[in-house]
């Protein structure tokens, strides 16, 4: 799906949720687990009770991996019930040398049809380049991450004179060089909800790129800040909620309560975007 076609449906469907598909099978509603891919079925479920709320979803590969052969399996069942319509995201958070990411590439681009990956760029352009490549599919680099250990790297100067509190942050500097590497029709950023105050800052950075903003709703974040202060003319925003959506219930009405959650925030987001 390239840049125009995303931001059709985002302004057709007037909103721009994706949803978090973290399935962890030890949180499925007991009845599913007699099933033979309780994860796909949860999945399936889901999908059919959000998908005229959202225009995106979001595959944590972790919860799929951890169940080896079996998780894969459900994995691709449940990427190809994602209807085309919605921007389908692998957050894999792949990086590595180039001949190395290169096959990450091909996995989540070709092997597997997704449009978009998830990036750490530590280890600098080779990493992330093999990705980049691909026509018509996104790159989503770590920028500003939410977890505590962010602060760790992410929030220290990196500076020349060595003076305390000068210079640029280090997420400024990665930023800035990744943004250099790619075009905004082909990169997007991961930036943590809980740190909207930040969001301001990283617009100025990045005026046109597409944000993609996970921790709003069971960690803490603030849609109504979020969008404030992240919305750019194109909306600009793709923003995730995994937890608040697919377990809104623990019990047989799980998809309804997901239904209900995902149009909660649709009809939020569609107030920001008028």
């Amino acid at each position: 799906m390239n840049r125009s076609q995303l931001v059709q449906q985002i302004r057709t469907k007037q909103n721009y949720l994706c949803v978090g598909l973290d399935t962890d099978i030890t949180k499925i509603p007991k009845h599913l687990l007699e099933t033979s891919d309780p994860v796909f079925e949860f999945n399936k479920a889901i999908i059919d009770a959000t998908k005229d709320n959202c225009v995106s979803y979001k595959i944590n590969t972790a919860f799929y991996e951890s169940q080896g052969m079996k998780g894969w399996e459900s994995m691709e069942k449940t990427l190809y019930y994602i209807p085309d319509t919605h921007f389908k995201i692998a957050d894999a958070k792949r990086g590595d040398i180039g001949n190395t990411s290169a096959q990450y590439a091909k996995t989540f681009f070709e092997v597997f049809p997704f449009d978009a990956v998830t990036i750490a760029p530590y280890m600098g352009e080779d990493s992330v380049r093999p990705f980049l490549e691909y026509e018509n599919k996104w790159s989503i680099v770590l920028g500003l991450t939410s977890n505590a250990g962010g602060n760790d790297f992410q929030q220290l100067f990196v500076n020349s004179n060595l003076e305390e509190h000068s210079g640029k942050r280090l997420y400024e500097k990665v930023l800035e060089k990744v943004a250099s590497w790619g075009t905004p029709e082909n990169l997007m950023f991961v930036v943590g909800a809980t740190r909207a105050d930040d969001l301001e800052n990283i617009r100025s950075i990045l005026p046109n790129h597409f944000l993609l903003v996970p921790g709003v709703g069971a960690q803490g974040g603030s849609l109504a800040e979020v969008s404030k202060f992240g919305m750019n003319k194109d909306g600009g925003l793709l923003v995730n909620a995994s937890r608040a959506i697919i377990f809104a219930s623990s019990g047989t009405d799980f998809a309804q309560q997901a239904s209900k959650v995902s149009e909660k925030y649709r009809n939020e987001m569609s107030g920001y975007l008028k």
